[in-house]
């Protein structure tokens, strides 16, 4: 007998800057995260964007600038992650939260400290153009 996949809903946001991509290690986790998270009851895409890199970041983002990356899919134990990614624009200064241990800025060789489905995104990035090597 079948069961059905779980699907965890994610947004996340894609902040490049000369050619690295910031990520966040969230208290508590051992691996870093391209920054965002899990979709609440009835918000769109933008209003999680917004609401997570605010809570996360401390920064606001600027949803009339968002632009679709790309929504990637992988299969983890028990569940699939959907993640819609965006870049767009900000206000503030970016900093930690209390939900957030620390920051870092990846490439492309960093690939393998991210899980699965932000491994899909570095891909499109790398080949790209816009996430550097090393």
């Amino acid at each position: 007998m079948r069961t059905e996949q779980r699907l965890i809903d994610t947004v996340a946001w894609v902040h490049i800057v000369n050619g690295e991509i910031l990520c966040a290690r969230p208290r508590g986790k051992g691996i870093f995260y391209i920054p965002g998270g899990k979709r609440e009851e009835g918000e769109s895409d933008l209003q999680t964007l917004v609401r997570e890199i605010r809570e996360e970041l401390t920064v606001e983002v600027l949803d009339r600038t968002a632009a679709h990356v790309g929504t990637y899919e992988a299969a983890i134990p028990g569940a699939l992650v959907r993640m819609a990614c965006y870049t767009a624009e900000h206000l503030g200064e970016i900093a930690v939260s209390s939900e957030i241990e620390e920051l870092a800025w990846f490439t492309y060789a960093d690939r393998d400290q991210v899980p699965p489905v932000d491994q899909l995104l570095f891909d499109d990035l790398w080949r790209d153009g816009l996430l550097h090597r090393n």
